[in-house]
C-alpha cells in the first residue's frame, strides 16, 4: 500500500526538492528530473521549463494520483545522504525541515542499517510529538559478540523494542530487552569463559544469574548490573522471555 500525502505535505516536498531557500540544495529542472529517476521513478519526463516548483508538485500528485509509492520514494531519496555527496550542510537542513514538515501529515523519517525509512507517529508539531530515537549500539558490534549473524539480530531485537514501545507494549519491550540482554551475555559466556567457572550450568543460568557473572568478571560496570535490575523488570521463571537459544538464534550448552 502507497503513502498518501496531504496535499500541503506535497506542497512542500516539492520546495524542499527545487531547494530555491539557502541552505536547501538547488536544483535545476533538469537536475530534479534526474533526481525523480535517483528516486527509483521509471517513465520520468524531461523537464519542459514549467516553473520548477509546479513541474514537481504536479508531477508529485500525479504520481500519488495513480497509486504509486513514488511520493514516498522522493522523500526518501530527500533523506538520503548520498544524495548530498560533499554538502552536510545542505543535507541536515533538509533533514530537519523535512522532519518539520512530515511530523504534520504523521510521519517521521527513521534508518535502519544507514538507509532511512518512513514510519508513523503521532501527528503534531516536531515539539509537541514524542519520539524515541533509534537505538544503536555505543561500540562496534563485534566488541560485544564475534557472531555476525548473532550481531544482525541484536539491533533487530533493539529495532522490535522500540516499535514495542512507540505503540503503548511496555511490557512487550521489557520482555524484548530482557531477551536480547540474555542472549548477548549468554554468547559472552561461552566465548569469553574459558578457564573461568560458571556458578551453575549455563543452561540452567538466568538472566539475573547472567548479569552477576559478567559484573563480577568486568564485562559490565556496577552502574550497568543496577540499572539491569532483571529482578525487578522480569521474572526469571516467566516463560515469555525467550532464552537466547529460542530469541537469539544460539543454544545454551
Amino acid at each position: 500500500m502507497s503513502e498518501t500525502f496531504d496535499d500541503s505535505t506535497l506542497t512542500e516536498i516539492a520546495h524542499l526538492i527545487c531547494g530555491d531557500e539557502t541552505p536547501l540544495l538547488y536544483r535545476k529542472g533538469y537536475e530534479i528530473a534526474a533526481f525523480f529517476e535517483r528516486a527509483g521513478w521509471d517513465d520520468v519526463p524531461e523537464y519542459d521549463g514549467t516553473p520548477r516548483h509546479k513541474w514537481t508538485l504536479d508531477l508529485l500528485k500525479e504520481r500519488q494520483e495513480d497509486g504509486t509509492n513514488d511520493a514516498e520514494r522522493a522523500v526518501l531519496r530527500l533523506a538520503n545522504r548520498l544524495e548530498y555527496y560533499n554538502q552536510q550542510r545542505e543535507y541536515h537542513a533538509t533533514l530537519e525541515r523535512l522532519s518539520e514538515v512530515l511530523v504534520l501529515d504523521g510521519r517521521r523519517i527513521d534508518h535502519a542499517e544507514g538507509q532511512p525509512l518512513l514510519v508513523p507517529c503521532e501527528a503534531g508539531f516536531g515539539t509537541d510529538t514524542r519520539q524515541l530515537p533509534r537505538v544503536e549500539l555505543k561500540v562496534s558490534v563485534t566488541e560485544v559478540v564475534s557472531d555476525p549473524e548473532l550481531a544482525s539480530t541484536v539491533q533487530l531485537r533493539l529495532d522490535e523494542a522500540r516499535t514495542c514501545y512507540e505503540h503503548g507494549a511496555y511490557t512487550s519491550a521489557v520482555i524484548m530487552l530482557g531477551s536480547l540482554l540474555e542472549g548477548v551475555l549468554v554468547h559472552a559466556a561461552e566465548a569469553r569463559a574459558s578457564g573461568t567457572r560458571l556458578p551453575k550450568p549455563l543452561r540452567d543460568m538466568g538472566l539475573k544469574d547472567l548479569v552477576d557473572f559478567a559484573h563480577r568478571n568486568k564485562w559490565i560496570e556496577h552502574d550497568a548490573k543496577r540499572e539491569t535490575r532483571p529482578e525487578a523488570n522480569l521474572d526469571d521463571g516467566d516463560s515469555s522471555v525467550a532464552h537466547s537459544g529460542e530469541a537469539l538464534g544460539g543454544g545454551r550448552r
